[in-house]
């Protein structure tokens, strides 16, 4: 398959094709997700929550996320990179945004970076892209916002230079208004559907990995977490019954 680019990406649009995009944190999973067909990989902020056990998600650095961008970017050939911009960076002002969103490019390997609350940072999208980074401008449908102001929201935005933009909680009238309104491609994280452009889950919780779905059932195309119990279960009863483990030397 041919390496995704941002023309790519908005051709497909044109032509009404789905964008498929993961959020992944780690060279392997990259690595399949790649393999699998997805066109946008995302490094998400969202990994002190979701996979580093952290309560507070502000508290990732921008440090942190150029070294887990890096090993997503080693291991994704054919998709697209993507990137989050911390929250402590983007607080920080104009400048600090833009020196952020460089060095995820050149040091991380990103091809994008995303922007949350890019509603109210136009100004920030702009300059970034001027610096020669693409821009994913996420915003969302918050409460009180009628369907032509969301559209404007999306047009401020387009305006401003984004490259994609991430809409979230969109819905169907919304989000259908939003991705006709706007030549660039809609993506749809958290409360997106078919009506956008294209969707972006967790790898984690696409897979069911969490531990959360040893309890329970999880709305996931697998249960990833109980696959790897039943493994760990049984390599554990190897070791205490003295049998040679699986992939160990044998003699």
């Amino acid at each position: 398959m041919a390496k995704v680019t941002i023309p790519a990406l908005r051709e497909m649009k044109r032509n009404g094709r789905k964008i498929a995009g993961v959020v992944a944190w780690d060279f392997h999973v990259a690595q399949i997700a790649d393999r699998a067909g997805v066109e946008i990989v995302s490094v998400g902020d969202s990994i002190g929550v979701n996979l580093w056990g952290r309560s507070d998600p502000s508290e990732i650095t921008l440090d942190e996320m150029i070294i887990v961008c890096k090993a997503v970017s080693r291991g994704t050939s054919r998709a697209i990179v993507s990137c989050d911009l911390p929250p402590d960076t983007i607080r920080a002002g104009i400048d600090v945004t833009v020196e952020g969103a460089v060095r995820l490019v050149r040091e991380g390997g990103a091809k994008l970076v995303k922007l949350d609350g890019a509603t109210e940072l136009p100004a920030a999208v702009t300059a970034i892209e001027r610096s020669g980074v693409s821009v994913f401008a996420q915003f969302e449908a918050a409460a009180g916002k009628t369907v032509e102001q969301l559209v404007n929201d999306a047009r401020r935005l387009e305006a401003a230079a984004a490259t994609l933009l991430d809409f979230k909680h969109s819905g169907p009238l919304a989000g259908a208004a939003v991705a006709k309104a706007v030549s660039i491609p809609v993506i749809g994280g958290m409360g997106g559907g078919p009506w956008l452009d294209g969707r972006v889950r967790l790898v984690h919780a696409a897979i069911g990995y969490a531990a959360a779905a040893l309890d329970s059932d999880v709305d996931s195309y697998a249960n990833v977490a109980r696959m790897t119990l039943d493994a760990l279960k049984a390599y554990t009863n190897d070791v205490h019954e003295g049998r040679q483990i699986k992939g160990g030397v044998r003699v």
